[in-house]
């Protein structure tokens, strides 16, 4: 089945868009301050062990995800297979919450990933996001427990080949 979601690769053309989502008040409120989050998000452009996409459904740009070697940012998530990724994503146009987008297209881009031989996939998403657990668990990932990290508590999640 072809995926409803393209997943197009973050350029420097994108930013004025993610710079804008970023100041969405669904977006602060778990994302937090948008220059400080805008400044590494852009900073993370050409970064190696990153991979930064804009989501879009039909023609219309939706989301903006984040991919990373595990790895590289490790911030007390445990053990881990070699290859596992981490992930971090947010739906940009207000429009698009609550829609049953987010699980659907992060299912779509963790099936992929998983299918090319990502042995696991992780995220760590603010336990009391409700909205960000209840699509990750419908997108297939179980929670795992609760890690440190430095942004603060998070709930570890876990989606495996």
């Amino acid at each position: 089945m072809a995926s409803d979601y393209v997943f197009r690769p973050m350029t420097s053309a994108d930013l004025p868009l993610v710079r804008r989502w970023l100041a969405e008040p669904h977006v602060v409120q778990w994302w937090g301050d948008p220059s400080e989050q805008y400044d590494l998000v852009s900073g993370d452009l050409n970064e190696p062990a990153m991979d930064q996409f804009i989501v879009s459904a039909g023609s219309s740009d939706f989301a903006y995800l984040q991919c990373y070697d595990l790895t590289a940012w490790n911030s007390g998530f445990g053990e881990h297979p070699r290859g596992t990724s981490g992930i971090d994503q947010f739906i940009g146009e207000p429009g698009m919450i609550e829609r049953g987008h987010g699980s659907a297209f992060i299912r779509a881009f963790v099936d992929e990933r998983l299918r090319n031989g990502a042995p696991r996939i992780v995220t760590d998403p603010d336990p009391a996001n409700t909205r960000a657990v209840r699509a990750y668990e419908k997108a297939g990932f179980e929670k795992a427990g609760m890690v440190d990290t430095p942004d603060g508590p998070a709930l570890l999640m876990v989606r495996n080949a």
